[in-house]
């Protein structure tokens, strides 16, 4: 899909111009390109009329691709490709992930190239963004990253509230689903915090001022931007050791459950087995109740009886004692 937007004057507010984002149908000069499931045609479309490397077009594509900067020496476009996040549902499961974004400054136009829709756009779309303009193209490249940011920050808030959820159902019973969810949130944790720290690289090359130029107010943004990824790669850090702490403490848990049942299994069957014992010692010669002769001789059995059920009692105690059951 190819979309195309630029900047217009919407109205004038004490001595201050505000501007709104409007969609064009044609490619003009300080206009904002934006792809996402690009097809051939709109990649060549890009390529042939803004003079952009087709490479540049195509490595944001690559779900592989890492965090960098690119330069290009001829034509003087600079790439930068930063990891953003999104969300999936499968089944009753929520995954978190992450995929390529690519931000492509040409002389007069801004290309935005990936993998799929992405929905921290939508706020540039809807006209939610203070300050923004398009031909700002410096301006608007940091303005993306810090949207990036901030939706780093909402999902692991519900990454947050999931650990909350799943570890008070835990307490309450221990599941194979909530055990599920814990560790894709373990998974979820782990790519956004190594997709955070190597975004963090591309912004500290950005800080330098060595790839594009930055005014002022650039850099105190930027600044903003680099402290909003060190938040959130803290926080993933933070979540991942809370889920990897919580999976080792039921995983202990469980452990010392089956422990204690295999002990009192254990004691039930010694128990049971010392007037096993004596019945199977002395039983063979001793006459039951249904058999003719019982009448004249009860006292074997009843014997042998009082017998097991006084090995079974003091069975029982000592096992007490020795805290197996």
């Amino acid at each position: 899909m190819l979309e195309i937007y630029t900047s217009e004057q919407a109205r004038q507010v004490a001595n201050r111009t505000i501007y709104k984002i409007k969609e064009q149908t044609e490619i003009v000069d300080d206009c904002w390109v934006n792809l996402y499931s690009p097809t051939e045609d709109e990649i060549a479309r890009v390529e042939s009329e803004l003079n952009v490397p087709q490479e540049f077009l195509r490595y944001p594509l690559d779900e592989e691709e890492r965090p960098r900067i690119d330069f290009d020496d001829d034509t003087g476009i600079v790439l930068i490709i930063v990891d953003i996040p999104y969300s999936k549902r499968e089944k009753d499961i929520i995954k978190y992930e992450t995929s390529p974004l690519g931000i492509i400054l040409a002389n007069k136009h801004i290309i935005t190239v990936s993998i799929k829709q992405t929905t921290i756009f939508d706020q540039f779309i809807e006209n939610r963004i203070k300050d923004l303009i398009v031909g700002f193209r410096t301006r608007f490249t940091i303005q993306i990253l810090s949207a990036a940011a901030r939706d780093y920050l909402r999902l692991l808030r519900f990454i947050d509230n999931t650990i909350d959820v799943a570890e008070t159902s835990l307490a309450k019973m221990i599941s194979n689903e909530d055990l599920y969810k814990m560790l894709e949130l373990n998974k979820s944790l782990v790519y956004f915090s190594s997709s955070l720290k190597s975004n963090e690289g591309v912004l500290e090359k950005l800080m330098r001022g060595r790839t594009i130029k930055l005014y002022d107010d650039d850099e105190d943004l930027l600044e903003d931007v680099v402290i909003e990824y060190r938040q959130a790669h803290e926080m993933a850090e933070i979540y991942s050791t809370i889920v990897n702490a919580t999976m080792d403490a039921y995983a202990s848990i469980i452990n010392n459950n089956m422990n204690t049942v295999m002990k009192v299994l254990a004691a039930a069957t010694i128990c049971l087995t010392i007037p096993d014992i004596f019945g199977s010692f002395f039983g063979q010669n001793c006459p039951m109740p249904w058999d003719d002769g019982f009448a004249d001789k009860p006292g074997p059995f009843l014997f042998l009886l009082a017998i097991a059920l006084i090995s079974l009692l003091i069975s029982i105690i000592v096992m007490k004692k020795k805290k197996l059951l």
